[in-house]
């Protein structure tokens, strides 16, 4: 366990970011002020930590953050765009900013995708000679002069001499450009390859639609200029081009005021002078009205500042809702920045009373606020915990946009091979978030009864308990996608079959309550005593062979995991998993060997970074895995292994941004932003917290209901990592988790900190956390 000790020189990463620098340990700054956007979109650089990922010819995968300007939950993101997407292959998806990219092709005013990518029209201010999309007329730029806080982003366009600055209110975004005396100052706007229509109106005005997303919400667009043009055109590509990733040629037609097709794009000319600055503002909508007016709305004149404070406030009053002292500067900005990065969704599509496009494509009127679908894969694990801590009333909101998404298609939403939803309803049912759950019950249960419904292969898991895979006749280990995840996908399904099961108890259907947990327990059918792993098995029941446990895999057998990873996808019956082990001692010998194999897989993984031993950071299967010693008498280590990721995974490369794998619309940003705290909801579907170790001194978290926690960690330091003792409430307090109920009110925890394991701390099996299976006494 050597690598679990070793965490003092991991705590404080010698690089410093140029940010910090310029702001000094950052103790007399606000939340606001430590929150910095670019944290998520730097690669990692350190090789132990980044394993063999990635593929060749691809860049690291990494957050995939963005440093735009927008609000809290907004579809609205005003934001660089340094990735030339449409001509690239960036990190498996379409990620439009990359931070060690040197050039800027534009900015996008609008939000819409879940990474960005698909956020359009792309904007450019451009001096002198330009190209049209998708080549583009590119900029270098200087990272010293790129500057990014919550609602505002600049950067300093060197080939043009120009200055671009962003920021946005709820439904529109505001540009300033600052370009030097020229008679051809250009700003360039298109859309990418799917095309669409473009109009120049007067001597002001662009709007357009785009082809692609014609049936949802933001396909309108309307921008309007603080000075009028001197000159205008149109281009698109020219019709005939081969398909593909070429260039091709381009109709550019001067004067021309309208244009629609592939790249479809107008340009507008100025005449300035130095220092001159040209502000556009650009809204979106279910058509050119509603865009029009949210434009007007939101931005009525050019007060660029105003616009800007006011996002700042905004967020402010958000961020502020939990106050941490102590810690290192990096620990304060990283803890900010990934608190200021998970609440980037759900995303509001609109506000009560506007109209929106619902799930089936109809224009309704939204009777309250209307959020984006949850990724229950990636953020119903944590963030949205955080957000039931934090932010309540949205969080009713979301319930309903989700209920009413049901209502709309007949099944709940889901994502990827796991259901989910269910974690999040019963989750914030646990907190006290007032709803009609009963309401939610029939779909929930529709989707994992109904063969017909979302969940893959329920037939299969309904009849024989577990799910198959088909041996591939060539190697299955990435990028081989054609798979079930069998294995996997029946861990998934038994982990939200135990959630279904007390959300039936609760609302009294005993015999549902009990084949719900009858099936919660099929995660057993894929455990192979003879290997101590989860494994893949065929339709006949035998086990999938060659089984190497350290080889990645996407789709077959496992998800995006490896067999080591998958092997901890038991949130819901840790003790269960404990009991097929073994018992503690094996159990506990299984999870060092995890935490210290060296990864050395022959395939690669491109998910696959933030890599401690077998274990990876950097995707959802087994990040609750450093909390499960808790269960098994000996959290010291899981306070040790929590600093270590933190440290290790987090912002330790060069640029001090890094982060490991995919920020999945807030979930690694949670996982941080919660575990630096000290617990982390490691079942969201119930009230518990597992209890790590604080990073800081001091923790206050507002609840939203008027209530605070505290957390106070005495003695504190990098070297101080192990809890000695806690008290919550004046109250000792000897068991290395809590339950909502107990801080619902508010209330105090101080935990004593200090160098060395106090191996005795929340190690009985009466303190372990609450499993499916009771812990034997």
């Amino acid at each position: 366990m050597a690598s679990l000790l070793a965490i003092v020189a991991l705590a404080c990463p010698t690089s410093v970011t140029l940010a910090q620098a310029a702001r000094g340990d950052g103790s007399e700054q606000s939340p606001v002020d430590l929150a910095n956007p670019l944290v998520g979109t730097a690669p990692l650089d350190d090789p132990a930590v980044i394993g063999n990922a990635p593929p060749p010819g691809e860049p690291v995968y990494t957050g995939q953050t963005s440093p735009g300007a927008t609000l809290p939950h907004s579809s609205v993101s005003a934001a660089p765009v340094n990735n030339n997407i449409e001509l690239s292959y960036p990190n498996g998806v379409a990620v439009p900013y990359y931070y060690t990219n040197p050039t800027m092709i534009g900015f996008t005013g609008g939000g819409g995708a879940t990474y960005g990518g698909n956020a359009e029209p792309i904007i450019m201010p451009v001096v002198g000679d330009w190209s049209p999309a998708p080549a583009y007329k590119q900029s270098w730029y200087d990272k010293a002069q790129e500057h990014t806080s919550p609602g505002y982003y600049s950067v300093y366009l060197n080939s043009f001499h120009t200055k671009a600055e962003l920021t946005a209110t709820r439904w529109a975004s505001l540009m300033r450009f600052t370009f030097p005396a020229s008679e051809r100052s250009h700003v360039i706007i298109n859309f990418p390859r799917h095309g669409g229509s473009v109009e120049i109106v007067g001597d002001r005005e662009i709007r357009g639609v785009s082809e692609r997303s014609r049936a949802t919400d933001g396909a309108y667009f309307v921008a309007e200029f603080s000075k009028p043009f001197e000159k205008l055109g149109t281009f698109r590509k020219a019709p005939g081009d081969a398909e593909g990733w070429g260039i091709g040629d381009s109709d550019v037609e001067p004067g021309k005021r309208s244009i629609s097709g592939s790249y479809a794009g107008s340009y507008v000319t100025f005449r300035t002078t130095a220092g001159e600055q040209v502000l556009m503002k650009i809204a979106h909508g279910t058509s050119y009205a509603q865009a029009e007016q949210r434009l007007h709305q939101a931005i009525p004149g050019w007060d660029f500042d105003g616009i800007h404070n006011a996002a700042r406030k905004n967020w402010a009053g958000l961020l502020d809702r939990v106050r941490v002292k102590g810690g290192t500067a990096k620990q304060r900005e990283l803890f900010y920045s990934t608190l200021y990065h998970s609440f980037g969704s759900p995303r509001l599509i609109a506000a009560k009373g506007e109209k929106f496009t619902d799930s089936n494509g109809n224009i309704q009127v939204a009777t309250h606020d209307r959020y984006s679908p949850v990724p229950f894969w990636d953020t119903g694990r944590n963030q949205i915990v955080l957000l039931e801590m934090l932010e309540p009333k949205l969080m009713q909101d979301v319930m309903a946009s989700e209920l009413d998404m049901a209502r709309e298609k007949g099944f709940m939403n889901t994502s990827f091979h796991g259901d989910n939803a269910v974690f999040m309803y019963l989750g914030a049912w646990e907190r006290g978030i007032p709803f009609d759950y009963k309401a939610v019950y029939p779909y929930l249960r529709k989707n994992a009864t109904d063969p017909a419904g979302p969940r893959h292969y329920l037939a299969e898991y309904q009849k024989q308990g577990w799910i198959s895979d088909i041996v591939p006749d060539h190697n299955p280990s990435p990028p081989y996608a054609g798979g079930k995840a069998g294995a996997a996908t029946t861990l998934e399904y038994a982990w939200d079959d135990h959630a279904m099961a007390e959300y039936a108890k609760r609302l009294g259907y005993t015999d549902d309550y009990r084949m719900f947990l009858k099936r919660a327990h099929n995660y057993e059918n894929v455990f192979d005593k003879s290997t101590g792993f989860v494994r893949g098995r065929t339709a006949d029941g035998k086990w999938i062979a060659p089984f190497d446990p350290q080889e990645p895999y996407y789709n077959f057998m496992m998800k995006e995991a490896s067999g080591w990873s998958t092997l901890w996808l038991v949130p819901q019956d840790v003790q269960g998993l404990i009991n097929l082990l073994g018992g503690r001692d094996k159990f506990n010998a299984k999870l060092d060997q995890f935490f210290t194999t060296p990864y050395h897989p022959k395939g690669i993984c491109r998910d696959c970074t933030g890599l401690i031993g077998q274990y990876v950071q950097g995707n959802q299967p087994d990040q609750q895995a450093a909390y499960y010693y808790d269960w098994s008498g000996q959290p010291w280590k899981t306070q040790a292994l929590v600093r270590e990721i933190l440290a290790k995974t987090y912002g330790s490369d060069a640029s001090g941004y890094a982060y490991p794998g995919m920020d999945d619309q807030g979930a690694t940003s949670s996982w941080y932003a919660l575990s630096a705290m000290g617990f982390y909801p490691v079942d969201p579907s119930t009230a518990d917290y597992i209890i790590g170790s604080p990073v800081f001194d001091d923790v206050q978290i507002d609840m939203g209901n008027g209530r605070t926690l505290r957390i106070v960690a005495k003695n504190n330091s990098p070297d101080n990592a192990y809890i000695q003792s806690a008290m919550l409430n004046g109250k000792p307090w000897n068991k290395p988790w809590f339950s909502h109920r107990d801080i619902a009110n508010g209330g105090t925890f101080v935990f004593v900190m200090g160098p060395k394991p106090n191996k005795h701390w929340g190690a009985s099996p009466e303190a372990a956390p609450p499993s499916m299976t009771a812990a034997s006494r």
